[in-house]
């Protein structure tokens, strides 16, 4: 299967490590936004064919899908023009940054008939599987999801310490993989959802720190924590209390709530939840069904967030009168 990558950062290359490891995939074309940092990525995998231009890599001779890791604010428009052009599309996590582009991307799957999938990598990361295959299982319920998601970024750059020429947000970029995976693991939509924000940035325009509570029909609850403004260890810790058990995930490792390790090498073909999704779009596309984090399924998560976005404006609103 010939696919293209859209985006030379951080994630770009994690997408570009992981599918090294996926057999039959070969990657032909590389679209990226700085030409030189471009050029240098599709070199370092051996990559034919690099591009500033994202429609010139859809032209591509044989090209089957794309795996979009760019800036968010192109995530709608390019998933769209992947899947105008007949390609089917892995749009990194958010799939969009307001619920009217997430909706116009479900709706577009509908019209075209392409795979196209969310980047929610929880999904698939192996600590999250086997409390998932627990639950599923009827030996685990979920009581309390706790989230910390911490990062210090107090200058707009990446995770290899270059310059972004956009500006992350927590709220619809970091929250969603919370709420997604909320929802995912109680097999619950979101009945109730509260929101507050700390100051605003005055050069990134944005909340630096965050705190959201949400709650499902059957009683469960998820308190979510995030910051720009950490300095200490970095990423997102996931504690699940449970009424059989306590468990706490970070990306691809589990312990229980005595901090003894958990061995899940044998949940999955892979302990790399990047290589993990990456595998689910492929199959999806030779099994012709719809994948795991499908758009439609991802649509509900954006659907909670657009509500958290309302009350934080709303807060914000009456602040400024008072």
């Amino acid at each position: 299967m010939k696919v293209g990558v859209a985006g030379q950062g951080a994630f770009g290359v994690k997408h570009l490590e992981a599918l090294a490891n996926i057999p039959g995939i070969e990657v032909v074309t590389l679209a990226g936004g700085s030409p030189a940092s471009t050029e240098e990525v599709a070199k370092k995998f051996k990559i034919p064919h690099w591009t500033s231009d994202f429609a010139e890599s859809l032209k591509q001779p044989g090209l089957e899908a794309m795996i979009l890791a760019s800036p968010t604010p192109l995530h709608a428009k390019q998933g769209e023009q992947c899947m105008r052009a007949g390609k089917h599309v892995h749009i990194e996590i958010p799939i969009a940054d307001s619920l009217e582009d997430a909706e116009r991307l479900v709706q577009v799957q509908k019209e075209t008939g392409v795979v196209c999938m969310g980047g929610h990598t929880r999904r698939f990361n192996p600590s999250h599987q086997f409390v998932h295959k627990k639950i599923k299982a009827g030996e685990l319920k979920v009581q309390q999801m706790n989230v910390q998601t911490y990062f210090f970024r107090r200058t707009n750059m990446n995770a290899l310490g270059k310059p972004r020429s956009w500006t992350d947000h927590l709220l619809w970029h970091h929250a969603c993989h919370t709420v997604d995976l909320f929802q995912y693991q109680t097999g619950e939509l979101v009945s109730d959802c509260y929101a507050v924000q700390g100051l605003i940035h005055p050069e990134l325009k944005i909340a630096m720190d965050m705190g959201i509570v949400m709650k499902v029909p059957s009683g469960a609850i998820c308190t979510l924590s995030l910051s720009f403004n950490n300095k200490g260890p970095l990423g997102t810790f996931f504690r699940y209390i449970c009424d059989n058990g306590t468990y706490i995930a970070r990306y691809d490792e589990l312990v229980d709530g005595e901090q003894k390790p958990i061995d899940v090498s044998k949940v999955d073909v892979s302990m790399n939840g990047v290589e993990l999704q990456d595998r689910e779009f492929f199959a999806a596309i030779r099994e012709k069904r719809e994948p795991n984090a499908s758009v439609a399924q991802c649509f509900t998560a954006m659907q909670v967030l657009h509500r958290l976005e309302q009350i934080l404006n709303s807060a914000a609103k009456a602040q400024s009168k008072s």
